[in-house]
């Protein structure tokens, strides 16, 4: 094998791949990138037990062939290439990288025992990269990160004709998000609710932010997405997440408008007195927002404008990393508060016709 690539495109496509490439492996070849050169393009691919990542890109086929080279050695050669053409070549028991001046060598793993790569499930559709990217990005904020309840990492991914859902939940909050797909003509009409890890879909959903339109593949294992040269499969997880309908269902309730951007900032500067789980007040009147942290003689609050409906004044305080979460998933100038009463669940969203929603429970206010 032989072929001559730009350093830059060769970088971007071993880092691509190298996104699945477990930390630690019983199994050598795991941590390998298959590299295929043919027809004038480089195929870059990597894959564990629950992921799977395959990239093209153009590249200078001088001799075709296939090779096997540990992927996270390979990508820490990338970066440091300079700028340019870059010639990869099969010499014996090794590959040669060559760029300018600097030239590398790397041991070739055997090529046998590296396991085939999982095929892509059926597709279903198409969705825009760019909207999914945002998507998965707000809910997943709101994802477990304890292992041991593994159906807690992972985002929810519902399709119900041209709507899907993402949503995430730690059972401290709740994040949903609806947003649009087309549905490929023929492809199962049934729909479709399933758990995908939330740390896989983040690494995918990012690669296909600016990508445009990426297809949708799902069976009743796998979820895989292509765009352009790339495709990627991770695994589902078992189990369901707790329905959020009820939960989001809050009847009667008071309605606290205030501006995003000046209250994540004073919640970011009353918290440095929070010690720990100590939670941030947040003291709502018709015209006005106090916000108040901290015990005894260490305190810091602030005060914004703000409106409130549906009652005549209402205490809520929160985790101030949650609410931080929450406040940065939401993208409108107004955070609108749904609130029940203190230590309730509270639901934050851009407006009445959110596609975007976060549940927090509130804790006890400060004394």
């Amino acid at each position: 094998m032989e072929f001559r690539i730009d350093s830059a495109v060769l970088t971007d496509a071993v880092a691509w791949a190298a996104r699945v490439l477990p930390a630690r492996s019983p199994l050598p070849v795991l941590g390998g990138l298959l590299l295929e050169a043919a027809d004038g393009r480089l195929r870059v691919s990597g894959l564990d037990h629950e992921a799977s990542a395959r990239v093209e890109v153009e590249a200078d086929t001088v001799a075709e062939g296939r090779a096997l080279v540990l992927g996270r050695r390979l990508l820490d050669i990338c970066k440091v290439l300079p700028r340019g053409g870059t010639e990869l070549a099969v010499e014996g028991a090794r590959l040669s990288v060559t760029s300018g001046d600097a030239r590398f060598g790397l041991s070739l793993l055997p090529l046998d025992d590296y396991p085939a790569a999982p095929a892509l499930p059926e597709v279903r559709g198409v969705v825009d990269g760019d909207a999914f990217a945002a998507a998965v990005g707000q809910v997943a904020v709101a994802a477990g990160r304890n292992d041991s309840l593994p159906v807690l990492t992972g985002i929810r991914l519902a399709l119900d004709g041209t709507t899907m859902t993402l949503a995430a939940t730690d059972r401290y909050r709740y994040a949903v998000r609806t947003l649009e797909w087309r549905p490929e003509a023929g492809a199962d009409a049934e729909g479709a609710d399933v758990v995908v890890p939330a740390r896989r879909l983040t690494e995918i959903a990012r690669s296909l932010a600016g990508a445009g339109p990426a297809r949708l593949a799902l069976d009743s294992g796998s979820l895989g997405f292509e765009s352009g040269g790339t495709r990627a499969t991770t695994r589902l997880l078992d189990g369901r997440l707790p329905r959020h309908d009820k939960l989001f269902a809050l009847g009667e309730h008071a309605l606290a408008v205030t501006e995003r951007a000046p209250l994540t900032e004073a919640v970011k500067r009353v918290a440095v007195v929070a010690e720990g789980d100590s939670p941030v007040q947040l003291a709502f009147s018709p015209t006005a927002l106090h916000l108040q942290a901290g015990y005894e003689d260490d305190v810091a609050s602030q005060r914004l404008p703000a409106t409130l409906t549906g009652a005549e004044s209402l205490t809520v305080a929160f985790n101030p990393v949650y609410l931080l979460d929450a406040l940065g998933s939401l993208d409108a100038p107004e955070v609108h508060f749904h609130l029940l009463g203190p230590g309730q669940r509270a639901l934050l969203g851009d407006g009445p016709e959110a596609t975007h929603r976060h549940l927090l429970m509130s804790v006890k206010p400060l004394v």
